[in-house]
């Protein structure tokens, strides 16, 4: 299902980052065409250089390339994805996509998007459980934004509940399912002819038509 399919992927500051290469990694075996977006404070935790090596595309971090002469444009990146997915997403980024709040180029890129989007929360069990995360959370939802996980274990505090960010391979499986459940197709026969088409209405009647048309 995510063959040939383009695969926005952004990337936030929390040590979940560090899952992001084999994320993209399994991504790339899977067929689909991937690039990444990361913030600043997500370079602290994993290199834009092996996301580069991995995705084989180059990794944007700010609006402009080092010298300035390269403008990175969020619209045709927000254009270019057919889903954008934000793994790990930190609650710092998930409260400023709850309030609209466009201070990076990933934030800018996701108010430009035209596909669906999704997050894969990943931070400490108390800010998970905050009222203002469970809040941001819930407005994202009404948002229609899809929620992978967080799944439950131990997390870097040495604190355990839920805040890990889902594993890579659980995440493409719920992109695959998702893309699976839209496939308009599924379960269908089409037909289509380079000329007239003719249907039987009875053994001597007939519908047809004088150009090419589809069957189903």
């Amino acid at each position: 299902m995510l063959q040939g399919k383009k695969i926005l992927l952004g990337v936030t500051g929390s040590i979940a980052a560090y899952k992001t290469p084999e994320l993209v990694r399994q991504l790339v075996k899977k067929g689909a065409l991937v690039k990444v977006i990361v913030t600043e404070s997500a370079t602290d935790f994993v290199s834009s250089l092996v996301l580069s090596v991995v995705s084989k595309n180059k990794v944007y971090t700010s609006f402009y390339s080092e010298n300035k002469s390269v403008w990175n444009n969020h619209v045709e990146l927000g254009l270019w994805a057919d889903f954008f997915l934000i793994a790990p997403a930190s609650a710092n980024t998930v409260a400023k996509m709850s309030s609209g709040i466009c201070d990076n180029l990933l934030l800018a890129t996701y108010l430009s998007a035209k596909c669906p989007v999704a997050i894969a929360p990943a931070m400490d069990l108390d800010m998970y459980k905050h009222y203002a995360t469970s809040r941001n959370i819930s407005s994202l939802k009404e948002s229609n934004v899809k929620v992978i996980g967080p799944d439950a274990g131990e997390l870097a505090s040495g604190l355990t509940g839920e805040g890990r960010m889902t594993e890579p391979v659980k995440i493409v499986a719920e992109m695959e399912d998702y893309f699976s459940a839209r496939n308009d197709f599924t379960g269908k026969k089409v037909l289509v002819t380079a000329g007239p088409t003719y249907e039987a209405i009875d053994p001597v009647r007939f519908i047809g038509n004088h150009s090419s048309g589809k069957w189903e």
